[in-house]
């Protein structure tokens, strides 16, 4: 049955997103008023360019700790390289898939572009609505 359920079926399409040229203090802001460990970086095209994680975030602090210095933008401290996966995939792919990696989320993309996040939550959803 699992292998049926699309991950389109359980991601998430409303995201907080970042551009690149976001002030680093306003995305931290940001994903600690929203309680999310990271999101999405989108060109202005809507294009995913990268991803902003807390731990992307330490740099910052580390940089203001050491130099008093809390300041540069997004495209400054995000992660380049993303794993991304495609709207079409099944669950259970991506259940091996977050067995076999640290990520709790993948990127969505369809066509390209991206269309909505998912979560290792998301899989424990889709298991929950077949049980």
């Amino acid at each position: 049955m699992l292998k049926s359920i699309k991950v389109s079926d359980y991601m998430a399409a409303s995201l907080v997103t970042f551009n690149p040229e976001t002030e680093m203090r306003l995305a931290i802001s940001q994903l600690v008023e929203k309680r999310i460990s990271g999101a999405p970086v989108v060109d202005d095209h809507g294009n995913l360019v990268g991803v902003l994680s807390e731990q992307d975030c330490m740099k910052v602090a580390l940089s203001a700790g050491y130099h008093d210095d809390y300041a540069g933008q997004v495209k400054d401290y995000m992660s380049k390289k993303v794993t991304t996966i495609d709207a079409d995939t099944s669950i259970l792919t991506l259940a091996q898939m977050f067995i076999d990696s640290p990520f709790r989320r993948y990127p969505v993309i369809q066509n390209n572009r991206l269309v909505g996040q998912v979560s290792r939550r998301d899989v424990l959803r889709a298991l929950e609505a077949i049980s």
